[in-house]
């Protein structure tokens, strides 16, 4: 029995096949041209799994007649890419090579420069895939001489005639007739987190795990001719299963299935998750949260929390709600941080579900409060001085003076003890003589700081 997965076994045979990347692969785009004139440069497909990349590269090499070739930068060595290298120069290789590296986040930097010889004098076409940024992972000079795509998760809609075709091919495989109730299509279309091929692996899992039943009712949902949307639909798959087909065109002798709502949900469970606590998912989150945070949108960022809770990162979250109280909240609201923090200490007794609360309590105050980044402005202004080199002798009345002999060096002699003045408020020259009249932090303008400002204008004498 041929074990091939249906999700191998349907791959578009053309570029009107493909279900998304309409702004890479639409008519008209860029990368859609380039594939048409058979005139491929080396490129790196950015995106996460399940979307194409893969099949897409295959097409490649089948339309411009060249000879694919596959690493996984998971497993591959240098060893591997000369290999690959010397067959670019035999009579298999005349058409040209196409080297399909995926992963290749995973090679190391010696590994990524062995390629840049062959990618340079056209011995091989590389086309490399990652889920993660390629620029943060992939060596600069592979990314200088290659052209950056970045593939995106398909929407459900883009989904759903892709999971009508895989019920449709996986029930004639298995000689099948079903009834499909009513939202399995749509559940799964939006389950998956526009994963192509978790949607089709879904469908097969539920036509497999399907509830045997005597006749279907013919008012429920079913997949005509009409409903496929692809220009190839069946040929590909009927192909690849005729031996199991033929002779099986009689519909009334094929058994009867029900597949439920609920069976889909159990098969599609969680996987409309992309997250990975070390990848570009986890940082995309956090950013979003704080963004949303610091955009007064409690919506949005109970979304994402939300996100964070359903992969268990509540710890993340903890930490980036305190860096929001502080960088985005502020001296606008200084007690905020206080809260947030009793908050975290209140999550982190209860653990999840329950967390979630506090949690959401913390976000919510957040995102109604006040906002300054002052202080943050005012540090890294600071900081700016002293990482450029601007920072100068400390002056002499500040230095420390706890110590025999002090005195004989003029350390601490003008000090003068604010507390010994009115308001505890004295003018002297705190910041190095080089940098005596820079000004770091500067009042916000929330109720807060203004009250500060105005007391400091007071006590200066300069209200």
């Amino acid at each position: 029995m041929n074990n091939t997965p249906l999700a191998d076994l349907i791959r578009p045979r053309s570029l009107h096949d493909f279900v998304g990347q309409s702004h890479l692969l639409g008519e008209g785009k860029p990368l859609r041209r380039i594939i048409e004139q058979k005139r491929i440069p080396n490129m790196i497909f950015y995106g996460p799994s399940g979307v194409g990349k893969t099949t897409l590269a295959r097409f490649i090499s089948d339309n411009c007649g060249m000879t694919l070739r596959k690493l996984n930068g998971t497993s591959a060595g240098t060893a591997n890419i000369k290999e690959i290298i010397s067959e670019s120069q035999t009579f298999g290789g005349l058409g040209g090579v196409l080297l399909y590296l995926d992963e290749i986040q995973y090679l190391n930097k010696k590994q990524q420069q062995s390629l840049l010889e062959y990618i340079e004098n056209g011995q091989i076409t590389l086309i490399a895939s990652t889920t993660e940024n390629p620029y943060f992972y992939v060596y600069g000079a592979i990314i200088s001489r290659c052209t950056v795509f970045e593939f995106k998760p398909v929407s459900p809609e883009e989904l759903k005639p892709a999971i009508s075709r895989a019920f449709r091919l996986a029930l004639e495989y298995h000689e099948l007739n079903a009834e499909i109730e009513d939202g399995v299509i749509d559940y799964i279309a939006s389950g998956c987190g526009g994963d192509v091929r978790k949607c089709i692996n879904s469908a097969e899992l539920c036509v497999l795990s399907a509830e045997p039943v005597k006749s279907i009712s013919h008012d429920k949902t079913t997949l005509s001719d009409n409903e496929i949307t692809f220009n190839k639909p069946v040929e590909n798959y009927v192909e690849s299963v005729k031996s199991f087909t033929q002779n099986n065109n009689n519909d009334k002798s094929k058994s009867f299935v029900k597949i439920s709502l609920e069976s889909a949900k159990l098969l599609t469970q969680r996987s409309n998750m992309r997250y990975d606590r070390d990848g570009d998912e986890h940082y995309d989150i956090l950013s979003a949260l704080q963004k949303s945070i610091r955009g007064s949108d409690e919506n949005a960022a109970l979304h994402y929390a939300a996100r964070l809770f359903a992969a268990g990162d509540m710890l993340s979250l903890c930490r980036r709600l305190m860096v929001i109280a502080c960088e985005d909240i502020g001296l606008a609201y200084p007690t905020a941080i206080t809260v947030v923090r009793a908050c975290i200490e209140s999550a982190k007794e209860l653990g999840l579900p329950e967390a979630r609360i506090p949690l959401a309590q913390a976000i919510i105050l957040l995102c109604t409060a006040p906002k300054s980044n002052s202080g943050v402005m005012a540090i890294d202004a600071a900081m700016d001085d002293v990482n450029n080199g601007f920072a100068g002798d400390i002056p002499a009345n500040l230095r420390d003076s706890h110590y025999g002999g002090a005195s004989k060096l003029g350390r601490g002699l003008d000090y003068k003890y604010p507390h010994d003045y009115p308001n505890s408020f004295v003018l002297q020259q705190y910041l190095p003589e080089a940098l005596k009249d820079r000004v770091y932090y500067r009042f916000g303008d929330n109720k807060t700081e203004q009250a500060a400002k105005q007391y400091r204008f007071k006590v200066k004498g300069e209200a």
